[in-house]
């Protein structure tokens, strides 16, 4: 956490040389599958998009960023997700230690992801048409799953967790033409414990010299597997964006 505070200071104190800009990010988020199972080791597997109705949620995320001459380039991001699920158990779940018995009432689900992160990338490819970053994204994630009666919202059991991952971070361009563009961008990795990947294909246009927009998909995915909690999940993205230059 000290490395992350000190990338922080410096994104701040930077040479006003450097060139600053905002992202924003918004648009319907659907669910792939979501399984989840806490404890990890004593608990009941459900899911929250087959055992219960998982809804259309919308997400939105921001970023600033600043760039250090054509290769350096430091972001921080706030990206929230919630999404809510509703239905009927169809068989008993025992869940964060307590017991939702089948049928007995609507219930209602809440999957809560919010991430943090702090994001440097170095330019390895300057090409004319063709630029590819990469890099290293510091993630903090602070997630909840709660499962509750709807009509008793005040009784129910949930988990919360918070930490830090680190992650790869990418970015490839292709320029089209001298206005529309491609680009994949993403963070992702994975390890015996889990995985996540935050990857988005989009197709941008440039409007002017200071404000380029963009539509595309994202997909969200990962998960744990450990005593405390298992839990695996996807979400799918229908994004729109804008990206200014102050």
């Amino acid at each position: 956490m000290n490395r992350l505070s000190c990338l922080l200071v410096l994104v701040l104190v930077a040479p006003a040389a450097a060139h600053w800009y905002v992202d924003l990010e918004a648009g319907p988020v659907f669910s792939g599958y979501n399984d989840v199972r806490i404890p990890g080791n004593t608990g009941t597997l459900f899911s929250l998009t087959e055992d219960l109705h998982a809804r259309t949620a919308f997400a939105y995320r921001v970023r600033l960023s600043k760039t250090f001459g054509d290769r350096h380039w430091v972001s921080v991001l706030v990206a929230p997700l919630r999404v809510e699920s509703r239905g009927t158990l169809n068989r008993d779940v025992l869940f964060a230690g307590m017991l939702f018995p089948a049928g007995e009432s609507e219930m209602k689900g809440l999957y809560r992801f919010d991430s943090y992160r702090l994001t440097y990338r170095y330019g390895l490819v300057r090409a004319r048409r063709f630029s590819l970053d990469l890099g290293l994204t510091a993630k903090i994630r602070d997630a909840e799953i709660r499962l509750e009666y709807v009509s008793k919202s005040d009784s129910g059991a949930s988990k919360t967790n918070t930490g830090f991952v680190p992650i790869i971070s990418f970015r490839a361009d292709w320029s089209l033409s001298q206005r529309f563009g491609l680009v994949l961008d993403g963070d992702a990795l994975g390890v015996p414990q889990g995985r996540a990947e935050d990857v988005t294909a989009a197709l941008r246009f440039a409007v002017n010299d200071r404000i380029d927009v963009r539509a595309g998909y994202r997909v969200l995915e990962g998960g744990s597997d450990v005593d405390e909690v298992y839990g695996f999940a996807l979400f799918h993205y229908a994004v729109a964006g804008v990206t200014v230059w102050l």
